[in-house]
């Protein structure tokens, strides 16, 4: 059994012009211990659907699927304070722009400490000790000293670190890291993913990588989803995908590669008609 199993996901807003489906009928399913690559243009639904796998989506979202579980049990039937016993402990999520995701108004220490007493039943001193150990986990220099800090004290890079510490706290079983290297340079983006790939091997966790970058897809992936206007066009191994791409818009995201790219004008594909989608 998958660890997570979607079938046939749509989340829907409701717009002046009608149903927008941000997300239409999307199937996947990760195992345990793999590393999923979720990739496409900004827009296709990739962030948004696992969004509504964490039950983070505005009241305005219309989610519907066949089938939503992780580990055998109902996410679209859990209770509100069902689904807050996993989310953040069994399923944590790496957020896009992570100065944003980080609350400006409390510490590093502060916000670590409430991960580890809320879900790891920790106590202050303790919480504090075990905060301490994960900002060094991940790579962060002087990480006693990081505690005291805002986020705004700190790069991008380092704002990044401190979110992966904080979604490994309680060592969960499913990771999903939502375009986890944007705005970061080269140096701290291979950084980033090598410490990902790390952690995921030692703690045997499942790992969904949201991209649009297929040179990241080519570093981490087992398996690739290929999305775009919400929908899947294409799922295969990581190998397959680069040595023989079926569907016309992954073969056009694989030309857009520098290495690839023939002439001044990249690829593109006939637009499709998403319920309403521009």
């Amino acid at each position: 059994m998958a660890l997570l199993d979607i079938r046939n996901l749509t989340v829907a807003f409701d717009t002046i012009s009608g149903p927008f489906r941000a997300v239409d009928g999307i199937d996947l399913s990760v195992e345990a211990g793999e590393v999923l690559a979720v990739v496409g243009e900004s827009g296709s639904g990739k962030s948004v659907g696992m969004l509504a796998v964490m039950g983070l989506l505005p009241a305005t979202a219309r989610i519907t699927a066949d089938r939503m579980t992780f580990d055998g049990r109902d996410l679209l039937t859990m209770t509100t304070r069902e689904r807050r016993a996993i989310i953040g402990r069994d399923i944590a999520m790496i957020f896009q722009e992570p100065i944003a995701s980080l609350n400006p108004c409390f510490t590093v220490g502060f916000q670590l400490g409430e991960v580890l007493r809320l879900h790891g039943g920790l106590g202050p001193r303790a919480a504090r000790a075990r905060a301490a150990e994960l900002l060094e986990q991940v790579g962060l220099s002087e990480p006693k000293k990081r505690l005291a800090a805002f986020p705004h004290q700190m790069s991008g890079g380092q704002c990044q670190r401190v979110m992966i510490a904080m979604a490994i706290a309680c060592n969960p079983r499913l990771l999903i890291a939502d375009e986890p290297t944007t705005a970061l340079d080269v140096t701290v983006q291979k950084q980033i993913l090598d410490l990902l790939l790390g952690l995921q091997a030692e703690h045997g966790m499942a790992l969904i990588m949201i991209t649009h970058d297929m040179g990241v897809v080519a570093e981490t992936a087992d398996r690739v989803i290929v999305q775009y206007k919400g929908r899947k066009m294409e799922e295969a191994g990581v190998l397959e995908i680069f040595e023989a791409p079926q569907h016309p818009y992954t073969r056009a995201l694989l030309a857009a590669l520098p290495e690839n790219a023939d002439g001044d004008r990249l690829p593109t594909v006939a637009g499709m008609m998403n319920g309403g989608a521009a």
